[in-house]
């Protein structure tokens, strides 16, 4: 049977039943370091010898790859490959199977809190009531404002959903403009500088172009309206961060809800630390049921590969 490499934070803090399939298959499960992201170095003292990796969300550097001499399949409890080599695991024959939509309830879920929070300044309100204040800033309500989604997969549709059950007009954008299904005539469809100049509030749900540069540019931020809240569970490097970063000290954006960061933990003085950004540590599939029903289906696409009866998902 095959040794199997266990590397998501989540699985490795407190394995799940799930991962006891494994086992009960006669498979040897080796476990990075319980609830950190492993870096390159633990990586690579952990790959010889594995056959399967159930992976998570950390880098993995065509290094390592190279140091898995037996790796047959990497299984991720997500939906997203940006961390993984794939021309490396392509030239190798190396397998990729997905757990597409797996956390899509719990990313959208956070979405929305994220974008209640900034709406009634709910961070600024706690910290200040909480040292003894009583402060009363005036908030704005979603019904009536022009939200836009960019990227309408099945978190992009959820978060849509939700905001136009809250009276918002939803405008979206994506290259597949995959069917909206329910959501037809509560959604429309635009190009992405229409979504820029008409967005409130901006939830990004989309991976990363394939030029590798930031979709939202200096030029794309100054054209949204003046006090606009963007709210990123997706990718860091959505958004050029040094503009950003002007943006918000202009007040152009008024704040910046993210559960990503292109280093995580940030490091101290980081775009986190910033008065109109409110930062949460990439828990977005972090719910008991996104992480059964993750871990269930890298595990099912894990068993069947070894099995020989698998598909290969990129």
């Amino acid at each position: 049977m095959a040794r199997i490499l266990i590397t998501p934070r989540s699985l490795t803090a407190e394995p799940p039943a799930e991962l006891d399939l494994l086992k009960e298959a006669g498979h040897e499960l080796v476990f990075a370091t319980p609830g950190v992201m492993p870096d390159e170095a633990e990586l690579l003292g952990l790959v010889p010898g594995v056959e399967g990796w159930l992976a998570g969300v950390e880098p993995i550097t065509p290094a390592v790859i190279a140091a898995a001499g037996r790796l047959r399949i990497i299984s991720r409890n997500g939906s997203g490959t940006d961390n993984l080599p794939m021309e490396a695991l392509d030239a190798r024959g190396i397998h990729v199977t997905r757990a597409m939509a797996a956390n899509a309830t719990g990313v959208a879920e956070l979405a929305l809190g994220l974008i209640l929070c900034a709406s009634r300044h709910i961070h600024e309100v706690s910290r200040g009531v909480a040292t003894g204040g009583w402060p009363r800033p005036k908030g704005r309500e979603i019904e009536g404002a022009v939200a836009g989604i960019v990227g309408t997969g099945a978190i992009g549709r959820k978060v849509a959903g939700f905001l136009a059950a809250l009276g918002a007009e939803v405008v979206a954008c994506d290259p597949c403009r995959p069917d909206l299904g329910t959501l037809s005539g509560r959604v429309r469809y635009v190009e992405l500088p229409e979504l820029l100049e008409r967005s409130e509030i901006l939830s990004l749900h989309c991976p990363m172009p394939g030029h590798g540069r930031p979709l939202i540019d200096a030029a794309g931020l100054a054209a949204m309206p003046k006090g606009s809240i963007i709210v990123n569970t997706a990718r860091a490097g959505l958004l050029d961060e040094a503009a950003l970063r002007a943006a918000l000290d202009a007040g152009h954006v008024h704040a910046y809800a993210t559960d990503v960061f292109a280093e995580e933990p940030p490091a101290p003085g980081s775009l986190a630390a910033h008065p109109r950004v409110i930062a949460t540590s990439h828990i977005g599939g972090l719910t008991g049921a996104s992480v059964r029903r993750a871990t269930q289906a890298a595990v099912d696409s894990l068993l069947a590969y070894l099995a020989g009866d698998g598909h290969a998902l990129r």
